[in-house]
């Protein structure tokens, strides 16, 4: 049984496997190791990764990217209404979940921020099987460390609508400990801070890695929306009123340009990583206004100087959390793209004083722990990882809530996982026959201030004075930090269920759905890559007769060659006005332009066939002239290749 690693992430998404001893990052058909974690909609297909980025700047309405800020939240959480403002893409509400509203052949079309990640990790799928040459089933997928349960239980729900067993969802920092420590022998506990700074999320994790291989989570703290999308976001807001100082006009309102700008403000921030200055231009930005525009590094230092001194909060409570002082500190890895920084990379270094290791690639050292993660739930025996042994933590404070809405916690935060906790509760009136426990996440002193769950009604209870019942409550967290909770009385035995059902998580009903319509997308897929392939060989076709005629116009009547040339530049014309014609089309037009072809290029045809023929010994005897034999090598180089092509293609009927 063969079982990836995935990081799925905010900007880009990598895939990695433990073979022969080792992990291997899978790169995908591009050739690159990590895959933006874009997905469009056009008129006519779906385009994930590479090609969807490729296309955002002209089809900004229907390209949606950092679906995992939307995941496992309602549509009024203050955090999704921040990044509506900065998203060409629409987002409504539907009954209180954030749904991504696109328009896909000519229809509007809605989807859950679970079906873009199930998209994307369908294409981690793909990706995965290409290169390993079988199927690809189980998965362990890296999440924030401060995800909560329904992030996560909705992280889990994309893995089951993408087709994949999803074996583990696992903290992304505790994989990247994995991946620093694989190679490494430990004599002594090593204090190890994990600073993971992202495309859209941010955690901070103190661990303790002791002698063998004992990878223990003492604490982690964190920011789900804070990362590389909010320094770009910075430098658009830069550029766009430097572009309204300049012109006097407002482009905020334009999805076209601030998409093509983010893309320009994008690449600036990479290259200030080396360089102290960047510069943007930009071709017809708007109104036919070309741009150029300038920053220093300095200056990005200066736009994002809050946003930098942000991470250091969830640095200090993950410390005080762990019982540790920044003294008791070992080693400092950085983890995720925008720690490439170089302020950020300093202001570690003052506020620490140790040295920091990028000895391992920030982009790809999550999906590698995952790998690893992956191997050991699998089966996998290796001397490496035999002994390893991964205790990860509780993110959040669980609990329920009690008199006047005060916060019962049943968990504390940072207990180590999978874990179970039993609290007694009791009631609150005279006779009192039921009891509707509600049970939260969060670390505030009153419910109101916290994350509601879900909620669960015990009933009948004995009448009995108020205090009297005893009610024990279970909280159960699995491997994966997912919650389950019961509640039992002991007087009458009398237990209620387990479910958590959180009101913006998604139904049994909804999530059937979604698998079907991804079904469907694959057989959308294979069917548009036919079609694809159906154009290739169209246009192959047609540009190669149109060569032959070129190189070989002396052997053909004026009548031919003027008769030639219009019917391949209308086939090129036709060609260019029918991208998204079907694969039936594409086959019909080629059937019909071989047969109306056909008796012209069957005179190169029978021309090569009689030479052939005669060809024999005369052809060393030096019998065909040179010119003849000229004819017959550009013959056999070009059209005849293509004309038995075709005639080898039995969805064709050519004749003549």
């Amino acid at each position: 049984m063969v079982a990836v690693g995935i990081d799925l992430g905010t900007t880009y998404t990598c895939v990695a496997v433990w073979r022969h001893g080792n992990v291997e990052v899978i790169a995908n058909e591009e050739g690159n190791r990590t895959t933006p974690s874009y997905v469009a909609f056009t008129r006519s297909q779906r385009l994930i990764g590479e090609p969807a980025k490729n296309q955002a700047p002209s089809n900004p309405w229907n390209t949606v990217f950092a679906a995992k800020r939307l995941i496992g939240r309602r549509y009024d959480d203050i955090g999704v209404q921040l990044d509506l403002r900065h998203w060409p893409f629409a987002v409504v509400n539907d009954n209180g979940k954030p749904k991504i509203e696109v328009e896909f052949k000519g229809e509007k079309k809605s989807f859950a921020p679970e079906e873009i990640s199930a998209m994307l990790l369908f294409r981690m799928k793909q990706v995965a099987e290409a290169y390993l040459g079988t199927k690809v089933d189980d998965a362990v997928v890296t999440v924030p460390a401060y995800f909560n349960d329904s992030q996560r239980q909705a992280t889990r729900t994309a893995g089951a609508i993408a087709g994949l067993n999803i074996l583990r969802i696992i903290n992304e920092p505790t994989a990247a400990a994995l991946a620093y420590g694989i190679d490494r022998t430990f004599k002594a506990d090593k204090n190890i801070l994990i600073y993971d700074l992202g495309g859209g999320t941010f955690d901070v994790t103190v661990l303790s890695i002791g002698e063998g291989s004992v990878y223990e989570v003492k604490a982690t703290a964190g920011n789900t929306r804070l990362g590389g999308e909010d320094f770009d976001n910075r430098l658009v807001a830069y550029f766009a009123e430097d572009f309204r100082k300049k012109y006097g006009e407002d482009i905020s309102k334009n999805a076209k340009a601030l998409r093509r700008l983010k893309a320009s403000s994008e690449r600036a921030k990479r290259f200030l990583t080396s360089a102290s200055e960047a510069t943007v231009e930009i071709e017809s930005l708007y109104n036919g206004i070309d741009y150029y525009g300038r920053v220093s590094r300095a200056m990005f230092e200066e736009l994002c100087s809050d946003l930098f001194r942000d991470t250091f909060t969830p640095v200090g409570e993950a410390l005080t959390d762990a019982r540790m002082r920044r003294e008791d500190i070992h080693e400092i890895i950085l983890v995720g793209g925008s720690t490439r920084i170089p302020k950020i990379q300093s202001m570690l270094l003052e506020y620490f004083h140790r040295p920091l290791t990028t000895s391992i690639n920030p982009d790809e050292a999550v999906a590698y722990g995952a790998a690893i993660q992956a191997a050991i739930l699998s089966g996998e025996h290796h001397e490496k990882i035999q002994d390893l042994l991964l205790v990860d933590v509780v993110p959040l404070s669980l609990g329920v809530e009690t008199a006047r809405g005060v916060m019962f916690k049943v968990i504390e935060k940072n207990t180590a996982i999978p874990c179970r906790q039993t609290k007694d509760l009791t009631t609150l009136e005279d006779n009192q026959r039921a009891m509707t426990i509600e049970i939260f996440e969060g670390e505030r002193s009153l419910t109101k201030d916290n994350n509601l769950l879900g909620s669960f009604d015990l009933k009948n209870i004995p009448p009995a004075p108020r205090g009297v019942p005893k009610i024990d409550v279970t909280f159960d967290v699995d491997a994966n930090g997912i919650l389950s909770v019961s509640a039992q009385d002991r007087s009458t035995g009398n237990i209620e269920g387990v479910t958590i059902s959180n009101e913006h998580r998604l139904n049994q009903q909804e999530i059937t759905k979604m698998m079907a319509d991804a079904e469907r997308f694959k057989e959308e897929d294979r069917e548009n890559k036919c079609r694809l392939e159906a154009r290739n060989q169209l246009e192959t076709y047609v540009y190669n007769t149109k060569q032959t005629i070129h190189e070989n116009r002396d052997k053909l009547t004026e009548e031919e060659k003027n008769f030639m040339e219009n019917e391949c530049q209308d086939a090129i014309v036709w060609l260019d006005g029918n991208i998204d014609n079907s694969k039936e089309e594409f086959e019909g037009k080629m059937t019909e332009l071989m047969r109306r072809w056909s008796k012209i290029l069957s005179k190169f045809y029978n021309l090569l066939n009689r030479v052939k023929r005669q060809r024999g010994d005369s052809y060393q005897q030096g019998e065909i002239s040179e010119q003849d034999r000229a004819t017959i090598e550009e013959l056999e180089q070009g059209l005849v290749h293509e004309l038995e092509l075709a005639l080898n293609n039995p969805s064709s009927s050519y004749e003549g």
